[in-house]
């Protein structure tokens, strides 16, 4: 029985649609008396129906206007409307019950998601036990790429990825005696822990709680119609009694009830929101329902998680740090090298990472993925490594090519010495929020890696225009930390920055904010579930594959493109505008009809006729919800797109040169200077950098333009300006030394041309810097992204 109440609304929509069709079949082969038969019997079935939801409206205090609908067009003889608003009625209900059920869907992937099962190791080996059965002091064996499935203490070394709770993706390196919660996964090799709580006193438990909490406390679905019933219905019954009393006839009243059909309620209302809902999967957004598409319209603030969502929640190669320059001629050979950690023969900063790309294409870790990516978007050639040996809580070594390659934590590959190189990377990582692997190269320390999680280059843009569509307020809500979150906050433009929470903490912060505004919450993993369900509208990144995120939210995107959130709220809002407008004009020329009607001047008949054109009308202003309208993300023809999609390698690529820079400038030194590095970065600078630049200004500039007009590539143009105007300063400036330098090169640098010479290389670095983000912002971040894109102060390995 309760199945079949669950198929009740589905039932209804079929059988009155099939009614109507068949009405509408019968009527066009003239047979009227089978058509108006046809057409009544769904009348009645609506009718019937109704009584009885209308009977539960009462209970539940909410006034409906479906059966005075239908009892008005039974009583004069309307069958068509009768069938048409059942027809509507049916398909309301439908949507209703599938919102109502949604509670059961959002919690299915978190339910799939616990484990089930524990290893647990006791006198007579590993038993695999259910998770119920675990107890305080069991002492579990977690495997690689396992859930963790209780709350519990390392008792040895491990590394984690516990983006599932705090959404950050780099993996978290726990100690022996360290905490670890359940929902998190093993990434590296199996470790033991012991549980220090139940599975239903568990973290993982708690958050499938918590979005139980958040729903059971979310409002139901209400169709548009029942807005305005409160007042419809007595106002209709008044307007009607008073022409019954006036005429003395009850033939006004049927035709003051004939005009007074809520069609535009119905019909038009409907139609607009569900043409938005259309409007919106054009360009990637899943809205579930007309509820949440209202809801979403009527945000005033949104609050953002950071990692996924403003970033690109994987971690990417941004710097190297090398240990040491090659050594120069006549310098001694590099074990005698003045310089502390010198490798066994040159590595350049592409070498470097050619070899730990080519021994981590076998390696599962997190990161290791970050550094073979940056190998292919240099154009470097890898090879298979073999002897490859992973040393779990340390790193992986290897051979490349004959080479041996060790990668991972500095203790291990660097050792217990404190070199000025290993400090400047500890430095710049712990400034920028990096992660650093430490490499080795044949034994000897040969640089560092530095990662991190980037901002989306399209949210930037998307804040701006959140702000400019009337979003009166942003908050950027992280589990990170309060440096890192800050920083990512004050370069996107959100208003306040709410870091450190975990997800009750941001439970609480969307509580908070939604008891003074009505809230969107933006998120993108498990641990956003339970704020996505408790916020006024819950909106899910989901093109990297379904999460517990992507159930709990009102809005799902299926592109990878954060800016979609802007377009989605601007169809939203004006889809609700039009429905507003078709049903004012609808609504307001019925009681206009009404009106007419009481004073005995419209029939029911020619009433009739008039409230059709009504109808249709108002559903005809309702379909301009689907045609196109003007959205944040700016349409960009094909041959634009091909063109910034051919510059886009080199534009990746020159992100190694703008490293070089940095790299040339830190290493050179007041005295004893050598040249040769600053010549060869010169002559890189001169081959690929410049060249570069040069084909952005003539190809990318207009398609900039053509999208955003022409002063958006004024800053741009001249960047590409200043560049080449520095690296041409770089040439005068060595051109000046090499005259002051004897033939055999022996001759000291001036320690002021030095420092001009530091000072030219980190104003170039910081201009190209500035410059790849102008463009990633203003060029590249406007080309469309193919729905479902693949994935995309710390040290770690």
């Amino acid at each position: 029985m309760t199945g079949w109440r669950g198929r009740t609304p589905a039932a209804f929509f079929l059988g009155s649609t099939a009614l109507l069709a068949a009405g509408a079949i019968a009527a066009a082969r003239g047979a009227d008396e089978l058509s108006r038969g046809t057409w009544a019997v769904a009348t009645v079935l609506g009718l019937a129906l109704s009584l009885l939801w209308t009977a539960r409206s009462i209970l539940a205090r909410r006034t409906t206007v479906d059966v005075i609908a239908l009892g008005g067009a039974l009583w004069v003889g309307e069958q068509f409307a009768g069938a048409m608003v059942t027809v509507m009625l049916a398909s309301g209900r439908l949507l209703e019950a599938r919102a109502s059920a949604r509670a059961d869907r959002e919690l299915r992937l978190l339910v799939e998601r616990t484990p089930r099962t524990a290893r647990r190791r006791d006198r007579d080996g590993v038993a695999r036990i259910p998770v119920e059965q675990v107890a305080v002091g069991d002492v579990l064996v977690v495997g690689t790429g396992e859930v963790v499935p209780v709350d519990a203490r390392a008792l040895t070394a491990g590394t984690f990825d516990e983006s599932a709770l705090t959404g950050e993706p780099m993996p978290v390196d726990r100690p022996v005696g360290d905490d670890v919660r359940s929902g998190v996964v093993n990434a590296a090799a199996p470790v033991d822990l012991v549980a220090t709580s139940t599975a239903d006193e568990s973290t993982y438990a708690h958050v499938v709680r918590l979005v139980e909490q958040a729903q059971a406390a979310s409002s139901p679905f209400v169709r548009t119609a029942d807005r305005f019933a409160a007042l419809l219905v007595p106002l209709t019954l008044a307007v009607a009694a008073v022409a019954w009393a006036v005429a003395g006839s009850p033939d006004r009243a049927v035709a003051v009830l004939v005009v007074a059909t809520p069609c535009p309620l119905l019909l038009a209302a409907p139609v607009a929101i569900m043409s938005g809902l259309s409007r919106a999967s054009r360009i990637g957004v899943v809205v579930k329902g007309g509820a949440a598409l209202e809801a979403l319209a009527a945000g005033e603030v949104v609050l953002f998680d950071k990692t996924g969502t403003l970033t690109r929640g994987r971690p990417e190669l941004t710097s190297v740090v090398l240990a040491a320059e090659p050594p120069r001629a006549g310098s001694g050979s590099p074990a005698t090298s003045p310089v502390p950690y010198a490798v066994s023969r040159a590595v350049t900063s592409d070498e470097l990472v050619r070899l730990a790309a080519s021994l981590d294409q076998v390696s599962p870790h997190p990161l290791a993925s970050a550094l073979v990516r940056a190998a292919r978007s240099r154009g470097l050639a890898l090879e298979l490594p073999t002897g490859v040996r992973e040393v779990p809580g340390h790193g992986l070594e290897g051979r490349v090519g004959g080479v041996a390659v060790r990668l991972g934590k500095a203790a291990w590959v660097v050792g217990t010495g404190d070199p000025a190189w290993l400090r400047r990377a500890r430095r710049r990582a712990a400034l920028d929020g990096c992660l650093t692997v430490f490499a080795a190269v044949d034994g000897r320390p040969a640089g560092a890696f530095l990662l991190e999680d980037p901002i989306r280059p399209d949210a930037p843009r998307m804040v701006a225009a959140l702000r400019r569509a009337g979003i009166r307020r942003t908050v950027l809500l992280t589990g990170d930390r309060a440096e890192v979150a800050e920083s990512v906050g004050r370069i996107v433009g959100t208003d306040a920055v709410l870091a450190d929470h975990d997800p009750a903490e941001k439970l609480a912060a969307v509580h908070e904010e939604s008891a003074t505004a009505r809230t969107v919450m933006v998120g993108d993993g498990v641990n956003d579930a339970p704020a996505l369900a408790a916020a006024g509208v819950g909106v899910a990144l989901a093109a990297r594959g379904a999460t517990a995120s992507s159930e709990a939210a009102d809005v799902v995107l299926s592109v990878d493109r954060v800016d979609a959130v802007a377009d989605a709220i601007l169809i939203a809002r004006r889809s609700r505008r039009i429905a507003v407008q078709a049903v004012v004009v609808g609504m307001g020329l019925s009681l206009v009809a009404m009106l007419v009607a009481t004073a005995g001047l419209l029939p029911a008949a020619a009433g009739a006729v008039l409230q059709e054109g009504i109808d249709v009308l108002a559903i005809g202003i309702a379909l301009r919800a689907l045609l196109p309208s003007r959205l944040h993300s700016v349409p960009m023809s094909p041959s634009d797109v091909a063109t910034a999609a051919r510059l886009r390698p080199a534009h990746d690529a020159a992100a190694a040169v703008v490293e070089q820079v940095r790299d040339v400038a830190d290493g050179l030194r007041t005295h004893d200077c050598d040249l040769g590095p600053v010549r060869a970065l010169l002559d890189r600078l001169e081959r690929e950098l410049v060249p570069h630049e040069r084909a952005d200004e003539e190809e990318l500039m207009p398609v900039v333009a053509r999208a955003l007009g022409s002063s958006a590539t004024t800053t741009m143009s001249r960047t590409h300006a200043e560049i080449e105007h520095q690296v041409a300063r770089l040439r005068r400036l060595l051109e000046g030394l090499d005259d002051a330098e004897a033939p055999d090169g022996a001759a000291e640098v001036p320690a002021g041309d030095v420092t001009e010479l530091r000072r030219l290389l980190y104003g170039l670095y910081a201009v190209c810097r500035l410059h790849n983000q102008q463009e990633e912002e203003g060029a590249f971040a406007l080309v469309p992204a193919p729905s479902g894109s693949p994935p995309s102060a710390h040290e770690s390995r």
